[in-house]
């Protein structure tokens, strides 16, 4: 006789519950899988910031504790909260050059205006969800795939600098030994993305700078001294880097950020319920959102920032097969633990600054070659979305090939567009509505940026004419001037018969 909870489980895949001892393993698997991209964040705008690594190693505990909340409250819910799918929560990459450009503006305000901006900006995209839907129609892959492109881009001098050594008054800064030992990291990234197992190829990054970091430690390259130094255990301390302050540049730069977040969650919830195969309603994707939004108003408070599901999780499901949310949710409870433990971010905020910069390549131009994936699914026949793209994404490289471009600007000029994030997503958004939705005065000739798209035609749509063969109003005419019928849709070799047919009678 079918129980109950046998007949929910089968009803929805999520619900079933593999036990102690699996859902550890695999939720394991989950946390290793996303742990280099969730510490990250806090090491870029740690040394943004200038902090100390002590202080650095409590930014990476409180992202770990925060994100381990965010998932628990994802996939386990509460009422209106959480979408209960297998989907882990961390810190967003989406945010890191917003927020760095806030800590790195003139009248930027520090860490407690980036907290502040996070928190505001959060607070706004929690109003809107109920009305999300109505609105994601201005963030097409046309603009999403701005943004995530000039998120990689823009991080991509950080990752340079960590390869020169991170510290520019050091003096070693650029050395040999700092740019070979980056170099390093970075083919043993390359080396185990190619030998290695599936598993092994998907933690080349995190395997990479832990050989990185053994290697610099044996040539003398890494010092440990300060990773005894706090506490072993110890619980986030809230408002540790002070209390937000509210700036109205840097709320209006993170909204924008804010948005493309909701966009890349509703997109990552509809994509784990496909893969799982349930059914996931408005209602459970505005629940998803909610989640979202309301850990990115509590991580805050204990020194985190944006919190968002992780892409690179969803796949893990796809490639294991594995449905269960409480396997999700255990990897949230071991993500709650290590945020406990500071000694761990102190280890991480020990590793020498060459070996992330060698592994930030490869994990910055990943978000790089993801936005790159989705503008290629952009239609660009007959439209100017060629032109959007090259606008927006020439508008957001200014500010990282010049960055005192905007110092001459009023102050909150310059904390939104000194991201180069802001400033390519607010002209792409701008773009997207000028010409794809405000198409009152739009030429009805091609401009030369869509006539100078790339034009392809079939080899079997060309195989059957013959010389002498042209086209006049539309129709084809052989060199006699006889008109030859073509049939649309033909298969070729239905069109090449038909062809010869006529030309036969």
């Amino acid at each position: 006789m079918t129980t109950p909870s046998s007949t929910s489980s089968a009803r929805r895949p999520e619900d079933e519950n593999l036990g102690i001892g699996a859902n550890l393993a695999y939720g394991l698997q989950h946390v290793l899988t996303m742990y280099g991209g969730i510490v990250a964040v806090p090491l870029i705008l740690g040394q943004a910031a200038g902090l100390a690594p002590a202080e650095i190693g409590l930014l990476i505990a409180a992202s770990l504790f925060a994100g381990g909340l965010a998932t628990l409250l994802q996939t386990l819910g509460l009422p209106f909260f959480g979408c209960r799918l297998p989907l882990v929560q961390g810190v967003s990459f989406a945010g890191v050059a917003t927020m760095g450009a806030i800590l790195g503006s003139q009248n930027g305000g520090g860490m407690p205006a980036v907290l502040g901006a996070v928190m505001a900006a959060s607070l706004i995209g929690l109003l809107i969800t109920p009305v999300f839907s109505r609105i994601t129609r201005f963030f097409p892959p046309l603009v999403t795939g701005i943004v995530i492109t000039t998120i990689g881009l823009t991080l991509m001098p950080v990752a340079a600098r960590w390869v020169m050594g991170g510290n520019s008054a050091a003096a070693d800064f650029g050395s040999t030994a700092n740019v070979g030992l980056a170099a390093l990291t970075f083919a043993i990234v390359l080396l185990l993305s190619k030998l290695g197992s599936a598993s092994i190829s998907r933690l080349s990054i995190l395997l990479a700078m832990v050989a990185g970091t053994l290697i610099a430690w044996a040539l003398g390259m890494a010092d440990f001294s300060k990773v005894g130094e706090g506490p072993l255990l110890a619980f986030p301390t809230p408002l540790h880097f002070g209390l937000p302050t509210f700036h109205v540049a840097a709320i209006l730069s993170m909204l924008i950020v804010i948005m493309v977040t909701l966009v890349e969650t509703s997109a990552d919830i509809l994509a784990v319920g496909e893969i799982i195969g349930t059914k996931v309603d408005s209602r459970r994707l505005g629940d998803g959102l909610r989640a979202d939004m309301a850990s990115s108003i509590l991580a805050p408070i204990f020194g985190s920032f944006t919190q968002s599901a992780f892409a690179q999780n969803v796949g893990l499901v796809a490639v294991t097969g594995v449905k269960s949310r409480f396997v999700v949710a255990t990897g949230g409870l071991i993500l709650v633990v290590l945020g406990l433990l500071p000694i761990m971010g102190r280890v991480i905020a020990a590793v020498p600054t060459p070996v992330l910069g060698g592994a930030g390549i490869v994990l910055f131009g990943t978000v790089a070659a993801s936005g790159i994936r989705t503008l290629s699914k952009v239609n660009y026949s007959n439209n100017v979305n060629l032109i959007i793209v090259a606008a927006s994404l020439g508008f957001g490289m200014i500010p990282i090939a010049a960055p005192t471009f905007y110092h001459q600007f009023p102050g909150w000029f310059e904390t939104i567009f000194h991201s180069g994030i802001s400033s390519a997503a607010i002209m792409a958004i701008v773009l997207n509505l000028i010409f794809n939705h405000l198409k009152l005065g739009n030429s009805d000739q091609q401009s030369v940026f869509a006539a100078g798209y790339e034009r392809t035609i079939h080899y079997s749509d060309i195989s059957v004419l013959r010389d002498g063969d042209y086209f006049k109003d539309g129709k084809l005419f052989d060199a006699e001037g006889h008109e030859v019928p073509v049939q649309e849709d033909a298969q070729p070799g239905v069109r090449s018969r038909r062809r010869k047919a006529v030309a036969e009678h």
